[in-house]
């Protein structure tokens, strides 16, 4: 039968059920093998001691202990071993003690032999006690009750007791080991035991039908006995064959895994015994950096990595857990039960824990790091492609927010039902003018002038009421509508500008464009003809980008640029300090200002965020050394706006000096300000490098300009 903990040689935690059941089957068991033991007496030992065959059977039985008959490779199934057949022989000839004195010798050297606990050694030892006495309590009652004095011999009558003694031996058996299977892991014993009984009660019935041949022999001619040695070869050979066969079809070659086939099948057979209450997880996990090392140091290399990984997690998951490997350097975990997803993020955050012990090969030591996704079912997904899916959709996310764990979220998911019937109201919202523009005033802190606004889209919806950009512009990003959604912003900035500019509200409107707009050729065009039709300057219209098109390769958006500089349409650098920009890549980049990122803006002046006060100094040294305009995002506080015109900030954006404004209402707000706008006329010119002014002059009076604002 399987072992109960054939995982990992680990004890059971004092006062678990595991340790409750193996207690107590230990203790009868044990009392059962000291009743059946003290009945032998010394004639009886004495006896059997000069019986050669005797010896015979307990060196078969021995052997027989050794090394198990394994038909399938499935964990849950294990193996059976021979030496049921030689006990349950020397039960039915010499009675019950001689049978479990035999077997508790064999099981101890066993034990001894592959290393096995000794909690293990005595639950077996335990389970084989108990079957066997009921075994031979079936034949008392058909008035068998064999002794070393008193030989029993079956004959063509006892068939029937033979049969139920056999039946008894093996339920007991398949009972008490598919019980402390299910309780170690974590599994309902029905279906341990659908998933074991069906291979193991042929084995059985194979093994345990020769006994009765065995004692047959041995009384006629004890010489033969080991004859019965070669089928039970006979019996390894096609079962091994078979196993392999089994194997190589479930599991990975490499590693020994069980393989994407097996992975659907024992998560098919989860879904369906999930308890209520109780959720099924499974775990995509994928190695960061792996290809560096494969192409570095070689195949062979890497091949070695990937069976540490494989070691590392296989031994950090709990009991019942399968791990697998999909491919490459892709692992699947399944956990058929899980609480809820804060247990899945423990699991997780284990898994990664111990992958990141450093790993020392030819001479080198690597670091390994994992990006995880987990869905669970029912929450994210109903059956295992669907799982599947969106565990890969969360692994992503992990490995492109750098955050190591993700759990699947369906509003990041770009093959959600929800999002694409979001994208057809996007694509319809486009058409029918459901999108809108609104205005942020950007504020210089040194005399509050009106260095222009942004223009931030804001989507109508019909239904859903105002929809964040944050829902819709990732996207349209992801979509064919990227381009539609920018062009539709541009013409609308355009054409409000224009109204502005002839109302002599002369200011300058920014547009955020993402890196993929920047690849489209037709942008420069657009925006020249956008500009000539309203009569309006380059510097009208300000574009800004993500710091992320600094990390991508520069050849493809570098036409682009080039043509907006020659356009004379000026470029912001949005969200500044939260990517990896080299200072190299900043100077090639034909930018006249730098945004700092609202993350480190709003954390300035908490005492458990020093940091933030050292990461804005930096970025507006930085900025002003290069001879570009500093932008504060995110300014919400009076303290705040403080600190950043003392570190020299050029200008402000946010609650602070003013909200996003519809049209109409950012057209009375810079009226009220006409005197104070910054006019942009001619080509964009980066501003010079503004002294800081080390006694404060001047920053009372222009707070109190933006504070009047």
């Amino acid at each position: 039968m399987t072992d109960p903990n054939g995982t990992r040689d680990i004890g059971p935690r004092i006062g678990s059920p595991l340790w409750a059941y193996l207690a107590g089957v230990i203790t009868i068991g044990f009392t059962s093998l000291i009743v059946s033991v003290a009945l032998l007496g010394i004639t009886d030992l004495a006896l059997l001691a000069s019986t050669p065959v005797f010896w015979v059977l307990a060196v078969l039985v021995v052997l027989g202990e050794l090394r198990p008959v394994i038909v399938s490779s499935s964990a849950a199934v294990g193996g059976t071993y021979p030496s049921a057949m030689f006990t349950f022989a020397v039960l039915l000839h010499y009675g019950l003690p001689p049978a479990v004195l035999l077997h508790a010798g064999a099981l101890l050297v066993n034990g001894v032999v592959t290393r096995k606990a000794w909690h293990r050694i005595m639950f077996n030892i335990s389970q084989v006690t108990l079957a066997s006495t009921a075994a031979a309590a079936v034949l008392g009652l058909f008035g068998a009750r064999p002794t070393p004095a008193h030989p029993w011999v079956p004959s063509g009558e006892d068939i029937v007791a033979l049969a139920l003694a056999g039946t008894a031996y093996f339920a007991v058996r398949a009972a008490l080991v598919c019980s402390a299977v299910a309780l170690h892991e974590r599994r309902s014993v029905f279906r341990v035991i659908r998933a074991t009984i069906g291979h193991q009660s042929l084995v059985y019935a194979g093994l345990l039908g020769l006994a009765p041949l065995v004692v047959v022999v041995m009384s006629h001619s004890p010489a033969l006995v080991p004859l019965f040695v070669a089928p039970l070869l006979a019996v390894y050979f096609i079962a091994t064959l078979s196993m392999r066969r089994d194997h190589q079809a479930l599991h990975d070659g490499l590693t020994g895994l069980p393989n994407r086939k097996m992975l659907v099948v024992r998560t098919e057979e989860a879904l369906a015994e999930v308890r209520a209450g109780e959720r099924v997880g499974l775990f995509l996990l994928d190695l960061d950096r792996f290809k560096e090392v494969n192409d570095t140091l070689g195949h062979p290399v890497g091949d070695r990595l990937l069976q540490i990984v494989a070691h590392r997690l296989t031994h950090s998951v709990r009991p019942g857990d399968v791990v697998a490997r999909l491919g490459g350097d892709e692992f699947a975990v399944l956990l058929p039960s899980v609480r809820d997803e804060a247990a899945a993020r423990e699991v997780a955050a284990r898994l990664r824990a111990a992958l990141a012990e450093p790993v020392r090969l030819e001479g080198m030591t690597f670091d390994l790091d994992a990006s995880v996704g987990i869905a669970l079912h029912p929450d994210h997904a109903p059956d295992f492609e669907l799982l599947l899916q969106r565990a890969d959709v969360a692994m992503y996310l992990a490995k492109e927010g750098r955050t190591g764990v993700e759990v699947y979220r369906a509003d990041k998911d770009r093959n959600s039902p929800e999002r694409l019937y979001l994208l057809g109201d996007l694509r319809r919202g486009l058409d029918s003018g459901e999108l809108v523009l609104h205005y942020q005033p950007k504020i210089a802190f040194g005399v509050g002038r009106v260095m222009g606004l942004e223009a931030l889209v804001r989507w109508l919806h019909p239904t859903r009421g105002l929809i964040s950009p944050s829902e819709f512009v990732p996207l349209a990003e992801q979509s064919y509508l990227m381009r539609q959604l920018t062009q539709h912003v541009i013409e609308q900035a355009l054409e409000q500008v224009a109204e502005w500019w002839k109302a002599g509200l002369r200011t300058q409107v920014s547009v955020n464009v993402s890196a993929r707009d920047l690849l489209d050729k037709a942008l420069t065009e657009r925006l020249s003809v956008g500009l000539a039709r309203h009569g309006l300057p380059a510097t009208a219209v300000q574009l800004e980008v993500t710091e992320r098109i600094l990390m991508t390769d520069q050849a493809y958006t570098a036409d682009t640029i080039r043509e907006l500089a020659t356009l004379g349409v000026p470029l912001a650098l949005d969200d500044f300090g939260t990517g990896y920009s080299s200072l190299v890549r900043l100077q090639r980049l034909a930018v006249s200002e730098v945004k700092i990122d609202a993350s480190f803006v709003r954390r300035l002046g908490e005492p458990e965020h020093d940091d933030a006060d050292r990461i804005v100094r930096s970025i507006i040294d930085l900025v002003r050394s290069l001879g570009l305009r500093s932008v504060a995002e995110g300014v919400e506080t009076d303290e705040v706006a403080r600190r950043l015109a003392e570190m020299g900030c050029d200008v402000g954006q946010g609650w602070w000096f003013g909200d996003a404004m519809p049209p109409d209402q950012a057209t009375v707000w810079l009226r009220t300000r006409r005197s104070l706008l910054a006019v942009p006329e001619g080509p964009a010119v980066p501003m010079p490098p503004r002294p800081r002014d080390p006694e404060g002059a001047g920053l009372a009076d222009g707070l109190a300009m933006a504070d009047s604002l």
